[in-house]
């Protein structure tokens, strides 16, 4: 059966926080938009209880009713949204095609924001409390709701220390599960130290999780000593898991850069190593992990998306235009030769009028169009010839590039 096709300015695939924010940036900008979601809207977020750090809600919220909101909102500047998995993605020249089951989707840029999922420890009774029933992967998130409460974490790295002093602000007791042996930790040494040094901190060396027992919630974790054998239960009201986190890039691999734990490599911009393909929130190389910043890159990407396709369209309509042979001032307003110069240019336009188009690039503002034409550095004089790049000349001075100009144009085969 040969698949449906569908065309659309930009396809976001993910429905968390992140894909759902560039939903917003982009449907608002009128791209035809679609948001592709595997299971449900809202990601991760949706099974944290009680999000008290997000801007704009001073008496907190639920990760579901939050996501609710970002939902509407994508739902009233048009956005569609799909319910469905998505099995690959196809680079062919200036389109990108996000490949699902019954439909492949053509879409001029491509916003991934598909989020991760937290290690688990593969114990016995584990997917019984994931989330709201007592497992939790994020102390920031959860940890008011285990004031003067009883709490476990597993893990010993910079993630596991630092969020486990964090919880020492609300829990009465954190015991802290160690697979190395006493004193060991993958921490930073001050994030040890300090921890160490916390009275409401415990730990319980050369253990792993070998079982998670309760009725409708999380109540004993029981560790295993991995030298003994022996099991060892810790009464609890809740547990952190801090083993690492698995982005969900696999589709990815080999398409777009990932660094080695398989997290999408970007710039401040959320773009990609490939052009027209951006990234957003959990599944991108960063620092923290939040709804708040996941927000923050949905909106950058979401922007850049707007704008890679007001550029390509900018690029093929106007600067590879086949009508005329053509020439592009690259120029920088920072500089003050630039400034000058752009009388000289100025006045060669006048003088072919009508028989060579002359266009400008600002490369303060839009280096990313110079790029398009093969350029980057400094300023930089660009011939045009049947909408292809022919020559460049970018060794200019105040009194090269009148004649680099002249010898462009003797190229281009235009007559005055």
């Amino acid at each position: 059966m040969e698949k449906k096709r569908e065309q659309y300015d930009v396809v976001i695939i993910g429905g968390g926080a992140a894909g759902m924010t560039a939903a917003i940036y982009c449907g608002r900008a009128r791209l035809k938009t679609l948001m592709i979601e595997k299971s449900l809207t809202g990601g991760l977020a949706t099974y944290t209880n009680e999000i008290e750090n997000y801007p704009g809600f001073p008496e907190g919220s639920t990760g579901l009713d939050l996501m609710k909101q970002f939902e509407l909102q994508a739902k009233k500047f048009n956005v569609k949204i799909k319910l469905t998995d998505v099995q690959g993605l196809v680079i062919k020249e200036d389109r990108k095609i996000v490949q699902t089951f019954r439909v492949d989707y053509e879409a001029k840029a491509v916003i991934v924001a598909t989020g991760g999922k937290p290690r688990l420890t593969g114990a016995k009774g584990e997917q019984d409390f994931l989330f709201d029933k007592g497992i939790s992967f994020c102390a920031t998130c959860d940890a008011a709701r285990f004031a003067d409460k009883e709490v476990v974490v597993v893990g010993s790295g910079d993630a596991a220390i630092e969020e486990g002093m964090f919880l020492t602000k609300f829990a009465k007791k954190v015991t802290v599960s160690v697979i190395h042996d006493e004193g060991v930790m993958d921490a930073n040494k001050i994030a040890q130290e300090q921890a160490m040094n916390n009275p409401k901190m415990q730990f319980i060396w050369n253990t792993v999780v070998d079982e998670f027992v309760g009725e409708d919630f999380l109540q004993t974790v029981i560790l295993k000593n991995i030298k003994t054998g022996e099991r060892i239960p810790v009464s609890v009201d809740g547990c952190f898991l801090f083993i690492g986190y698995i982005p969900n890039t696999d589709i990815f691999n080999g398409i777009l850069a990932l660094n080695q734990q398989g997290y999408i490599q970007t710039n401040e911009r959320m773009e990609t190593s490939v052009p027209g393909i951006f990234a957003a929130g959990d599944v991108r190389e960063k620092w923290l992990r939040q709804v708040a910043t996941s927000v923050g890159d949905g909106a950058i990407a979401g922007f850049a998306a707007e704008r890679y396709i007001a550029e390509s369209e900018y690029v093929e309509n106007e600067l590879l235009q086949k009508e005329l042979p053509g020439i592009v001032y690259c120029w920088d307003p920072t500089i003050p030769e630039c400034r000058n110069w752009m009388a000289i240019v100025d006045e060669m336009k006048n003088k072919y009028s009508g028989k060579l188009k002359v266009d400008y690039i600002d490369l303060y503002k839009g280096a990313t169009l110079a790029r398009r034409l093969g350029h980057s550095g400094g300023p930089a004089i660009i011939a045009i010839r049947n909408g292809e790049v022919v020559n460049r000349v970018s060794d200019l001075s105040g009194e090269a590039i009148e004649k680099a100009i002249l010898e462009l144009v003797s190229e281009l085969e235009v007559s005055i």
